[in-house]
């Protein structure tokens, strides 16, 4: 399910309909639970759970950014309170810049985004360690053995590029794709060029799964 536009979530109505599909989405059961059962290994650390809108289970570009921002942390204790979930419709800049380089590459459909780091850290200045790097990425491998469909992950921004070839898949044999793009947050989009190559890398990804 795509939204006719970004920042969905920042609609009571919307959140409360993507909440009762959590619980009623069949592709996202195996999702949730993990997520649930990896929150309750993170010695007291928030891991938002995955958007039921997406593929689940059934995607086949998994997209992975750096860590969860505030807007995804239901628990941030924020004046804006965020929804929970890992989603391109959430209420921050960083969202509705994926929402938009999504929608204008038509990669609407088999999507699903998740973090090399899944836990809050904290505000966007706060940048993953290595240790967070690592123990992150080996959240990241249990994942993938739940996407059995999987054929592309996609890499956005140094973080998940970095932990990807480290910690992830140093030795490139993972029977995946790897594209690497810019980081969809403001920063990064407010340079030349940026916005339009993450567009071009997603509309390659596109153009990749309708071939098969």
């Amino acid at each position: 399910m795509f939204l006719p536009a970004p920042k969905g979530l920042r609609s009571a109505k919307i959140l409360d309909e993507r909440l009762e599909m959590l619980t009623t989405i069949p592709s996202v059961q195996p999702l949730r639970e993990w997520a649930s059962d990896l929150e309750q290994r993170a010695d007291g650390r928030v891991v938002p759970r995955f958007d039921p809108a997406e593929a689940g289970v059934d995607a086949r570009v998994l997209f992975v950014l750096e860590a969860p921002g505030p807007m995804a942390n239901a628990l941030s204790g924020n004046a804006r309170p965020g929804s929970g979930f890992i989603s391109v419709d959430n209420n921050d800049a960083t969202a509705a810049n994926l929402w938009l380089a999504r929608d204008a590459a038509a990669l609407h459909d088999h999507f699903l985004a998740w973090n090399i780091v899944p836990w809050y850290l904290g505000p966007a200045s706060v940048k993953p360690n290595a240790a967070e790097l690592a123990e992150g990425s080996a959240a990241l491998r249990e994942l993938m053995q739940l996407l059995p469909v999987l054929e592309v992950v996609v890499l956005s921004g140094r973080f998940a590029q970095r932990g990807w070839r480290k910690f992830v898949d140093p030795s490139g044999r993972l029977p995946v794709s790897v594209v690497d793009t810019w980081h969809p947050g403001p920063q990064s989009m407010a340079q030349p060029g940026k916005r339009d190559a993450l567009v071009a890398d997603l509309r390659a990804v596109a153009g990749t799964l309708s071939r098969r």
